[in-house]
């Protein structure tokens, strides 16, 4: 029960800094974004409402696409993925605490890596508390199935159309959109591995509490 209740807390931690990574990188959009925040954005431009609820709004839908195509990739995880990084972003957005575009290139592009890093932080802990992976993510691993393409592969053409379609309404596409990738998934896989680590420390210690008391 305690390390469900820790796995869950990991899990939130994660979107926190998920979302606050996502929030300090729009300060900066005009270097590029990902690709999904490239979408977001732009439909904001068009269409107002907040980036976090069209994050929101993305999520979900993929969510239904996933459902109808194959649901074993939804679960409570995907759910609270969806509905909790938007308006965690939109929180510190409008904080205004956040640093934010100055007169200086090299100053932005150092804001825009620490929102990169902080965002691949948190994605490795919240994918390494094993609540569930985010719509994105599920809806990547269904392409991945039905295609058979390899889940890089299919990560590659969703992100491009996605790309496209935020190009199109005009999202802040630059060279950071296509460094993004790059730079974040080693952070990503580094602090899944860490974070999954300490989980499993944490199990066997309990598991051996529990064989000395039984």
């Amino acid at each position: 029960m305690a390390l469900s209740i820790l796995r869950y807390l990991i899990f939130f931690l994660g979107l926190i800094f998920y979302g606050l990574g996502n929030a300090i990188a729009v300060n900066v959009q005009y270097l590029g974004l990902h690709p999904w925040e490239v979408l977001n954005v732009a439909l904001f431009d068009r269409f107002g409402f907040t980036i976090g609820t069209w994050s929101v709004i993305c999520g979900l839908v993929l969510v239904l696409i996933a459902f109808v195509v194959d649901r074993k990739y939804i679960n409570i995880g995907t759910f609270l993925n969806a509905l909790s990084i938007g308006p965690i972003m939109d929180f510190f957005l409008h904080l205004n605490i956040l640093p934010h575009e100055t007169e200086h290139s090299w100053l932005n592009l150092l804001i825009l890596l620490m929102g990169i890093v902080i965002t691949g932080i948190g994605g490795g802990i919240y994918v390494a508390a094993g609540i569930g992976a985010g719509p994105r993510d599920g809806f990547m691993l269904s392409v991945s199935e039905k295609t058979r393409l390899s889940v890089s592969w299919a990560r590659i053409v969703v992100e491009s159309l996605i790309l496209i379609i935020g190009l199109t309404l005009g999202g802040p596409v630059f060279i950071m959109t296509f460094a993004y990738t790059f730079i974040q998934s080693p952070i990503f896989q580094f602090s899944m591995k860490r974070m999954r680590s300490y989980i499993t420390s944490l199990e066997q210690k309990r598991k051996g509490q529990f064989d000395i008391t039984s």
